[in-house]
C-alpha cells in the first residue's frame, strides 16, 4: 500500500475513530488526544500494516491498546507506595472519616420548619415533594391549578426565609466567637 493510499484510507476512518475514542474516554478532550496518538502511531508504523487485512480493526486495536496503556499509567500514578517501616505515613491518621451528623441535624430542623407551615401550603408542598405533579395535586385537593402552584411557591418562599433566618443567626454567632 502506498503512503497516499494509506493516508486516504486513514482519512476515511477519522469519524469512526473519533467516535470510538469518545466511547472509550467519555471526554471530548481526552478523545481528541487519543485520536491524535492513534494517528501518530498508525502513521509511524504504517509499514507494519499488512495489505489484505482489516484496516479498521488494525486502527481500533492501536487505539484500544493506547487507551489501556494510558489507563494503567493513571492507575499507577494514583497508587501510593510507602517504603517506611510499618507503613507509618499511610496509617498516620490523615484520613478523614465522613460524619453525617450535621446533615442529619439540618434535615431534622428542616422537617420541623415544614411541620410548622400553615396546612394550606404545607399539604400541596409535601405532595409535590413526594413526587406528585401539579395537576394531580390540584385534582386531589379539588383546587385550581394556579392555586396549587402559588401555594407551593409560597411554601418554598416561607421555608427559604426560615432557613436564611436560622442559619444567618448561626453564621453570625460563629463570626462573633471567631
Amino acid at each position: 500500500m502506498t503512503a497516499l493510499e494509506f493516508y486516504n484510507n486513514f482519512d476515511k476512518m477519522t469519524p469512526v475513530l473519533n467516535s470510538f475514542a469518545y466511547n472509550l474516554t467519555k471526554s471530548i478532550e481526552d478523545a481528541k488526544d487519543l485520536y491524535q496518538e492513534t494517528a501518530f502511531r498508525a502513521m509511524t508504523n504504517r509499514e507494519k500494516f499488512r495489505v489484505g487485512t482489516n484496516f479498521k480493526a488494525w486502527l481500533f486495536t492501536i487505539m484500544k491498546n493506547i487507551f489501556i496503556n494510558n489507563y494503567r499509567k493513571k492507575v499507577k500514578a494514583n497508587t501510593i507506595m510507602d517504603s517506611t517501616d510499618n507503613n507509618y505515613y499511610i496509617n498516620s491518621g490523615n484520613v478523614a472519616i465522613s460524619n453525617k451528623a450535621g446533615s442529619n441535624i439540618m434535615v431534622a430542623e428542616l422537617k420541623g420548619m415544614i411541620s410548622n407551615l400553615d396546612e394550606s401550603i404545607k399539604v400541596p408542598f409535601m405532595m409535590h415533594y413526594s413526587g406528585y405533579k401539579y395537576q394531580e395535586i390540584a385534582d386531589y385537593l379539588e383546587l385550581p391549578l394556579g392555586t396549587v402552584k402559588s401555594r407551593i411557591f409560597f411554601a418554598r418562599k416561607e421555608l427559604k426565609s426560615l432557613i436564611e433566618k436560622r442559619y444567618d443567626d448561626v453564621n453570625e454567632l460563629r463570626r462573633q466567637t471567631a
